[in-house]
């Protein structure tokens, strides 16, 4: 079985209204972490920058503005789905992207392929990969106090 989901979109990393360039990033999905989604950013001159967050929130982004926090996915005309716009935010710093929809959808449904939409807790290898990194972190703590 397939553990995995990849796939690399060319996104618009908008600097300001005047100013965007165009930048690879990887979308990644694993079944051990069925929740989640990675977005990895090959920005110029930088190391690569790794976000997770909840499949979820990018699937409901793609058709309404959603998000709490650090990211809000929404699409960037809400009369015309054909791009999606992925705000990231650190404290005072924030980092706008502007997607085409339809890498991201075709992405997001293989996802739903390898691990259904509401059936991420019913691998029992996600479970026991939970179990084994609680137990290891509390036995760090023991050891450690």
């Amino acid at each position: 079985m397939r553990e995995s989901v990849q796939a690399e979109v060319m996104m618009s990393f908008l600097v300001s209204e005047e100013l965007s360039f165009r930048i690879p990033v990887e979308l990644r999905y694993e079944a051990t972490d069925p929740y989640a989604v990675r977005l990895t950013f090959h920005l110029p001159g930088d190391a690569p920058v790794t976000w997770a967050f909840g499949r979820e929130l990018l699937i409901d982004g793609v058709g309404r503005p959603c998000g709490e926090g650090d990211v809000h996915v929404a699409p960037a005309d809400p009369e015309s789905p054909g791009d999606v716009l992925i705000r990231l935010q650190v404290g005072g710093d924030q980092a706008l992207f502007r997607s085409s929809s339809a890498p991201l959808v075709a992405f997001l449904d293989r996802t739903d392929r390898l691990v259904p939409l509401g059936q991420e807790g019913a691998l029992s290898d996600f479970d026991a990969s939970l179990d084994e990194a609680l137990d290891r972190i509390l036995a760090e703590e023991q050891s450690a106090g």
